[in-house]
């Protein structure tokens, strides 16, 4: 699946509807939204930070579906967007993608229960997996739905929009290829969805074998969200 370019479903800076963006961590998007304005509203018990700039408001939720699930709706009802967007960081399961590569799936999949969402315009399939995936993982998931990529959270912020009768999209930035081999993140993600950086620091500071490996995922999660972020600022984001 190649990289992707241009405009969105031909909406431009001028004739886009209200859109909102979910994404999981605010470091995907900060290359996007570092001068935006911010507000922090609450919904449903919990707090959420916005930045919004025009007709575009963007809400970074949390690692995981339960923090997406929170996030959409609460974008959802407190900014009440036409169309609302899973953007972020996924997972190559096409040898031919390489870290930075832009792309929208044609079709989000949900691997819990194998549910599909078509996306108009877009190209490929992503599924999304209730972890974070290995290579053997992924290699599965690409021989088990077809998929090209891999994520957390599309899936639940695409039924959340579907719900509430909104249109919905996903663009994703490519973090990791198919062969690489997270370090152990995953107990540094609380119940909120957030990661502690602090303590998966302290983790890797003491471990030398796994130096190479978090300095390459930095790399990595660097170059992946300035080309999400270059993508996004190109459709009036």
């Amino acid at each position: 699946m190649a990289p992707c370019g241009g405009r969105w479903n031909g909406f431009g800076p001028t004739d886009m509807p209200r859109l909102a963006i979910v994404a999981a961590l605010e470091r995907e998007v900060r290359p996007l939204v570092k001068s935006w304005r911010i507000t922090d509203k609450e919904h449903d018990g919990r707090r959420f930070r916005f930045f919004e700039n025009g007709e575009v408001v963007v809400v970074c939720g949390g690692i995981g579906a339960a923090a997406s699930r929170r996030a959409s709706e609460a974008v959802i009802a407190i900014f009440d967007p036409k169309v609302v967007c899973s953007a972020g960081f996924a997972g190559a399961l096409d040898p031919k993608l390489r870290v930075g590569d832009v792309v929208r799936p044609s079709s989000v999949i949900n691997a819990g229960d194998g549910s599909r969402t078509v996306v108009e315009g877009g190209e490929g399939v992503l599924v999304s997996f209730e972890s974070v995936a290995s290579p053997a993982q992924k290699s599965k998931l690409r021989d088990s739905f077809g998929a090209d990529t891999v994520d957390m959270e599309s899936a639940t912020v695409a039924r959340a929009a579907e719900a509430r009768g909104k249109g919905f999209t996903v663009v994703k930035a490519v973090s990791d290829e198919i062969d690489f081999e997270f370090p152990a993140m995953e107990r540094f993600v609380d119940a909120e969805g957030q990661f502690s950086q602090g303590r998966f620091a302290g983790y890797a500071a003491v471990r030398p074998w796994l130096w190479r490996r978090v300095m390459r995922l930095a790399r990595n999660s660097n170059r992946a969200s300035r080309a999400l972020c270059a993508y996004l600022d190109t459709i009036g984001a």
